[in-house]
């Protein structure tokens, strides 16, 4: 399940909630970027940033919010089996819309370069250097078969940092316990206009919008 909570200048959501939530929730709405549609350019073309989010991410929203409220329905006749069979548009739906939220924050077209503070260096502890750490990102991201995710995330239990893919939109804190901090959705949509079929291209120049003052202030918090 489903449950929207405000937060100041960002859209958040949880995939596990109390059932009330779903009873009294505001609707989800599709988050403004915090730049242009050309402002990433040449690196991701204006054309796909419009595409990916006025249609795609828009979409994602708006499935959720139909679907939350045939869930709220099937609530309140008591309805089990209704509930479980809209599990899989909750999940599908919820993590494209908590996936993408992520990602935009995750761009800025004054990206690019290397982290630096505390993220630096549980960076170099945890994966040897940046080298190395971007090196396996990319590897886990051009590897994800189909359509999914690369993500870089935070195991809190074990306080280090974690590589992981995820297959469709499944969130990766909702499906693996990781704290997400930084994402790549390697779904076609995300780059294909641009570059075709050929995914390692995207997730090179993709790296020269990455937002790593957004990453740090992830990992700063998921520590607290």
């Amino acid at each position: 399940m489903l449950c929207r909570f405000a937060a100041a200048g960002r859209s958040s959501a949880k995939l596990v909630a109390p059932l009330g939530c779903l009873v009294s929730r505001q609707k989800h709405t599709l988050p403004d970027l915090p730049y242009d549609y050309g402002a990433l350019e040449p690196h991701i073309n204006a054309q796909i940033m419009q595409l990916h989010h006025s249609k795609h991410h828009a979409t994602y929203v708006n499935n959720l919010n139909v679907t939350e409220e045939k869930y709220k329905e099937a609530l309140a006749k008591g309805d089990v089996t209704a509930q479980v069979a809209l599990q899989p548009a909750l999940k599908f739906n919820g993590g494209g819309h908590i996936n993408h939220t992520i990602f935009w924050t995750n761009l800025s077209p004054n990206g690019g370069g290397e982290p630096k503070g505390e993220l630096m260096e549980a960076i170099k502890r945890d994966f040897g250097s940046f080298a190395n750490f971007k090196e396996k990102l990319t590897a886990v991201s051009v590897g994800v078969q189909g359509s999914g995710w690369g993500w870089l995330g935070y195991n809190k239990e074990q306080g280090r940092l974690q590589i992981a893919a995820c297959a469709n939109q499944d969130p990766l804190q909702g499906t693996t316990g990781l704290i997400p901090l930084l994402g790549i959705d390697v779904w076609e949509h995300a780059y294909y206009l641009q570059y075709k079929n050929v995914r390692p291209d995207y997730l090179k120049a993709i790296w020269n919008v990455i937002n790593w003052e957004n990453v740090s202030s992830r990992y700063a918090n998921c520590k607290k």
